[in-house]
């Protein structure tokens, strides 16, 4: 048997968008029964009213979609289970980041945007270039920023986040109560031990890539580590500090559920390291010095930007060179020095 060298990715196993779609479901299990028990009929209700609202766009914008000598009739009979599962997961992860008293128009204004503007209109499923529950949740948080935050101060109570810089958060949520999710904040992002347990299921599936977890998590961790230094003045106990970050906000539901998205993340394996450092900086960046407690989505939408770039032919590998190594090296330590000097450090 002759073997050929050729550009990654390399397919080692059989697998098809229909398995990782349904490992996905299963994997959100733990965080929709933890969502359904925590928030009840205010996460039931807006998530039935996303997916009927994604699957039926998705199902027009297909339709609109057909050939020239291609009937409507010939046109949806092309229109399987295949094609109604991702719609669904989209409505599930965007309605999962989403406060549980948030009025049902901007659940339908974010899932409209979501499925047209960040899916459909690049061409449909493995053509879009950004997250589209992402997307969708980002026009949200923008268009309507006064109502979301009012909902999330009002109604849901004050995100563990409110605060980044304050010592007195470490007062406010233990770190068991981040941990299980008896903490205020957004429906499907409070349990960290239900996210854990669908990213357990996803990597044992590999339909999720652990690179662009644990990077994005490493990163963050390292700055947060750091900006802990930097605060030192300011009472805060460093350990518990990072723990608090790490474990409160969107930051572990946005890596597990939307930044392993196979359409929307680089395809080599130094390329999803880059991805998830990228992620896991803006991520820490953002809350230390934004104007937003939370910035996942927006760090992921940013993230997906650069994808192209990220997987030019040109200079693109699955193989860790030693560029990469240090490249990857000396672009954390410079952002380090800027989150410690930012922070107060020296």
């Amino acid at each position: 048997m002759q073997i050929i060298a050729k550009t990654s990715p390399y397919i080692r196993k059989a697998t098809s968008t229909k398995r990782m779609m349904v490992d996905v479901l299963i994997a959100l299990i733990p965080v929709i029964g933890f969502a359904i028990y925590k928030f009840q009929f205010d996460f039931i209700l807006r998530a039935l009213v996303a997916s009927v609202l994604a699957v039926g766009l998705e199902a027009l914008a297909f339709g609109l979609m057909k050939e020239r000598d291609e009937t409507w009739k010939d046109r949806f009979k092309k229109y399987t289970i295949n094609n109604i599962v991702p719609p669904i997961i989209t409505a599930l992860i965007f309605v999962l980041t989403l406060p549980s008293k948030v009025d049902y128009y901007a659940v339908i204004i974010g899932i409209t945007f979501a499925i047209i503007i960040g899916k459909m209109i690049f061409g449909g499923l493995g053509r879009n270039i950004f997250n589209p529950a992402g997307i969708g949740r980002v026009f949200v948080a923008v268009a309507m920023g006064g109502l979301m935050g009012s909902y999330v101060d009002n109604v849901s109570g004050a995100t563990a986040l409110t605060n980044t810089w304050s010592p007195s958060l470490l007062n406010d949520f233990s770190l068991v109560d981040l941990f299980i999710g008896n903490v205020p904040g957004s429906m499907g992002e409070i349990s960290a031990l239900a996210i854990l347990i669908g990213a357990v299921y996803l990597v044992v599936r590999r339909s999720a890539d652990f690179r662009v977890i644990v990077s994005g998590l490493l990163s963050f961790t390292l700055l947060m580590l750091v900006a802990g230094l930097g605060l030192k003045h300011e009472g805060m106990d460093l350990i518990n500090f990072v723990l608090y970050q790490v474990l409160a906000g969107g930051l572990l539901f946005g890596l597990v559920f939307m930044a392993t998205d196979p359409v929307t993340s680089p395809y080599t394996r130094p390329g999803r390291l880059i991805f998830g450092l990228i992620i896991g900086s803006l991520v820490a960046i953002i809350r230390l010095f934004g104007s937003f407690p939370e910035g996942m989505v927006f760090a992921l939408v940013t993230a997906n930007m650069f994808v192209a770039l990220i997987d030019y032919k040109k200079w693109t590998t699955n193989v860790y060179t030693k560029k990469f190594i240090i490249g990857y090296s000396v672009a954390i330590v410079v952002i380090a020095i800027i989150v410690f000097l930012g922070t107060g450090g020296f």
